[in-house]
């Protein structure tokens, strides 16, 4: 139960951020729960590898680095997904940024 509320609130911080920043759209609620559900599979699955592999680069860059980590993973969902699209680097930067506050606002609820 507490993955299906996860994913919708998922879903749902994904829409806000769809309407605040410009580049990120999504086309539907039922792309925007897809999306958030290839995003948690990506970071669930494939992140922690890609963070092991660029650990140096990360400590070289004080942690900064993971903020293009969590963007690359961004866009990549939106790869995956025809109904969510990112138009750009910034705009997946900005929209990782915010997946991430919205994470961690929706674990402390969860």
């Amino acid at each position: 139960m507490k993955l299906i509320v996860k994913i919708v609130l998922g879903a749902l911080a994904l829409l806000l951020i769809a309407e605040v920043v410009p580049g990120v759209h999504v086309e539907s609620y039922l792309g925007a729960i897809i999306a958030a559900l290839v995003l948690g599979l990506l970071n669930a699955l494939v992140r922690p590898l890609v963070v092991l592999l660029t650990l140096p680069l990360t400590i070289l860059t004080l942690g900064l680095f993971l903020l293009v980590v969590n963007a690359f993973f961004f866009a990549l969902a939106a790869n995956f997904v025809p109904q969510f699209s990112v138009a750009g680097f910034v705009p997946a930067l900005l929209g990782a940024f915010g997946m991430s506050v919205a994470g961690f606002f929706i674990n402390r609820i969860v």
